[in-house]
């Protein structure tokens, strides 16, 4: 069985909470996609409410296919545009389930019921069985461009419903449509926050897309609607704020309609050219054997070897995730916009979609092993837009604009663990000043105004905390020590310093009275709370979440508890957790501060506990089906752990390349080195095996690095990339005795 077939992207595709007490789901979705595609074709349940993806599992009908979206995210997502509707006979001009733009004069709308056992995704496919007109869908998809396939029932009135205006968290605000022959749809989309979208518009999205749409056959006729209305004049073009087609073909067709669509985001000649790239006719199979070849060679990165067909699907079910962003932003000759500029650059694949709260704890460590040049892409995308827009690099970035989501400074992070593992394929001298300006919130940068995303920033710098606020004080330091090991990398000593230095007053954010980290007035004086589940100050996270977020420094940490007193903790933080919840008030796998925390014990002089519980959260917080998340999938992130987590491995603390071991899921796990930034001076793979069943034998008893004894639960970012075979020694229990040698302190090499 190919590695790519094991895919399932039903996986997660439980939207808003009232679907299921305690549970959001991973708001993912299940349409056709390849790896970092601009184009993600997927079926629409629902245009409203807290459902990212436009699709929830728990519907039971659907408005259309759209032809891009986010996946795993909440705050209401955003694109979702080009939604096309095959219907028979006439309908409502409204599909009856847009939530944000209600009917004025229809009551049902084209919208059809449909069931999940008429419902099949794969890698780069999705079917369905629309009930209302018993029309079997398809669809598959490109880079650049995708293709649906729709074959009616016999009848004499099939149509095809095209909707401009529709967006997923909100609507487009105008559409400027053309036919331009009666095989031919261009034109394009306007996108702006007074339309909402992401967050409703708080994110300030800002777009335009612009697309080619071709059908196989041509219709009778074609005709635009606006506002639930017919156009009276046979127009060739239109423009308006509502704007939609229907396309009429009577009893013409005798086999099935397929409909391809490119799109860009730069002009209109970008989606021409997109499409021209990609168009091999409107043979559905070939596009749909691509895109499946397509993942099947990004697979060849990582490799497993295990019996267990459920393991086996939601590794790669998540390695899938992992892979599908960041996505490609820039058309196929390279042109794309940041800040309204068009920009070509054929150096590297301009990418959007940055969740950099979430995905710097896993999946970024996750791809510079088996995708370095996905980083390498990465690195450049951000530096480009913080270099337009003399800003820091984006938090969370969606086309080229900085949404503000979430808190920290994550685009540094991501940007420096890069540089301090050799991924360094861009201007690093203007790296390093953007990293540090955003630092120390400078006001002026390369002569000229520059903003940082670090509030309160003045304060920060005197008293290393943010005024009532600890979780940004926290990610600030961790921002920080990425800061120091970036200035150290490039020899400024001086600066690696001065950044260290901040980084070791963490601690004075420890109130004795509550024993935890806790959030500080402007004064100096705690934040008062009750107890270690308040949330003041806290972002997604409470006291006792936030307060294990010294990644850098866990030892030093346990040393402000009481050493005893941190291992009763941290067990009584695993112990109070239901895993497969959407939310804990102890440890909280569904949202991403608490990532990684179970490789503390590893820290602390206790590995066999990081085996015991990692291996815990590896099989209760995942599982099949579409409640198989225990929260939002965001943007890879959930994904990228458990495939860490399977291979053996966690990043503690990004900036220092070291990957903590736990137990892998399979006893053979084998990484693919890119000898373009990996060293490969032992082999060009890295091969972990188990000398038995991992699935029966939780404990490492030993190990091997190359044949040489190994006594530390840990390997760095070099011993992995020059490659070689670790060989583990499993047991059924315990052993104390293998992994006590760790690093006194991360900040102690600085």
């Amino acid at each position: 069985m190919k590695k790519a077939e094991y895919i399932d992207p039903l996986i997660g595709t439980v939207g808003e909470e009232n679907s299921y007490k305690c549970h959001g789901g991973g708001k993912t979705y299940p349409g056709a996609a390849v790896p970092g595609g601009m184009v993600q074709l997927s079926p629409d349940t629902i245009t409203g409410g807290d459902n990212g993806t436009g699709y929830n599992y728990c519907h039971n009908t659907i408005e259309g296919f759209s032809f891009n979206r986010m996946s795993g995210i909440g705050w209401y997502g955003d694109l979702g545009n080009i939604q096309i509707m095959p219907v028979v006979g006439e309908t409502d001009l409204r599909s009856g389930s847009n939530e944000e733009v209600p009917f004025t004069k229809g009551t049902d709308g084209w919208k059809s019921p449909f069931s999940h056992e008429n419902e099949c995704a794969k890698a780069g496919y999705y079917s369905v069985k629309l009930d209302k007109y018993d029309i079997f869908v398809r669809a598959t998809a490109g880079v650049r461009s995708g293709m649906l396939s729709f074959t009616y029932p016999q009848t004499d009135d099939a149509r095809v419903i095209f909707n401009f205006s529709r967006r997923i968290g909100g609507k487009a605000d105008f559409e400027k449509i053309n036919i331009v022959n009666e095989r031919r749809i261009e034109g394009t989309i306007i996108c702006t926050p007074a339309g909402g979208g992401f967050g409703r518009g708080h994110g300030n999205i800002t777009y335009n897309l612009h697309f080619v749409c071709e059908l196989s056959a041509a219709p009778l006729k074609m005709r635009f609607f606006s506002n639930e209305e017919l156009i009276d004049k046979n127009l060739n073009s239109f423009e308006h704020e509502d704007t939609g087609i229907i396309a009429y073909f009577g009893d013409t067709l005798n086999e099935p309609l397929n409909i391809r669509c490119a799109i860009s985001y730069v002009d209109l000649e970008g989606a021409r050219k997109n499409f021209a790239s990609e168009h091999d006719g409107f043979d559905f199979d070939l596009m749909k054997n691509k895109a499946m070849d397509l993942w099947q060679g990004a697979f060849d990165s990582v490799e497993v070897d295990g019996y267990d067909e459920t393991d086996l699907t939601i590794f790669y079910t998540c390695l899938y995730h992992t892979l599908l962003d960041p996505r490609t932003a820039c058309d196929c000759d390279g042109r794309y916009v940041v800040d309204g500029t068009i920009m070509t650059d054929s150096s590297y694949t301009h990418r959007t979609v940055f969740s950099g709260w979430d995905v710097y704890r896993s999946e970024f460590p996750l791809l510079t092993l088996i995708n370095p040049e996905m980083v390498n892409d990465e690195v450049n995308s951000l530096l480009r837009i913080a270099e337009m827009k003399n800003t820091s690099f984006p938090q969370w970035e969606l086309l080229s604009i900085n949404a503000g989501c979430m808190v920290g400074d994550p685009g540094l992070i991501v940007v420096a663990d890069a540089f301090v593992k050799g991924i360094r394929n861009y201007d690093t001298d203007k790296a390093y000043e953007i990293a540090k300006a955003s630092s120390n919130c400078e006001k002026q940068l390369f002569g000229k105004p520059f903003k940082s995303v670090r509030p309160d920033c003045e304060q920060y710098k005197v008293d290393c905390f943010v005024p009532n606020k600890l979780s940004d004080t926290l990610e600030f330091l961790l921002a920080d020590y990425t800061m120091a090991r970036f200035a150290q990398a490039v020899g400024k000593t001086d600066d690696a310093r001065y950044f260290i230095d901040r980084v070791k007053r963490y601690k004075e954010n420890y109130n004795r009275f509550l024993g935890f980290l806790a959030p500080r007035r402007k004064s100096g004086r705690f934040v008062f709370d009750r107890g270690k589940y308040g949330d003041n100050g806290c972002v997604e996270s409470n006291i006792y979440q936030q307060t294990w977020f010294t990644p850098y420094d866990v030892i030093g940490l346990s040393k402000l508890f009481g050493e005893k007193r941190t291992l009763k903790l941290l067990e009584r933080f695993f112990e109070g957790a239901d895993f497969s919840r959407l939310w804990n008030d102890d440890y909280n796998h569904s949202n991403e501060p608490c990532h990684n925390i179970t490789h503390y014990f590893t820290m602390l002089g206790k590995p066999c506990r990081t085996q015991y519980w990692t291996r815990r959260v590896q099989k209760e917080a995942y599982r099949l089906g579409a409640f198989g998340f225990c929260g939002n999938e965001d943007v890879g992130q959930l994904s990228a752990w458990y495939v860490l987590s399977a291979l053996g491995f966690a990043q503690l603390c990004p900036g220092y390349p070291a990957y903590f071991l736990n137990t892998p899921l399979f006893k053979s796990c084998r990484i693919k080195l890119d000898p373009k930034y990996h060293a490969c001076k032992t082999a060009d793979t890295f091969t972990v095996v188990c000398d038995c069943d991992p699935l029966e034998n939780l404990y490492i008893k030993s190990a091997k690095l190359n044949s040489k004894a190994l006594n530390r639960a840990y390997l760095t970012y070099e011993e992995i990339t020059d490659g070689g075979i670790l060989e583990l020694i499993l047991a059924k229990e315990p052993c104390p005795e293998f992994g006590m040698d760790v690093p006194a302190s991360f900040l102690s090499e600085i």
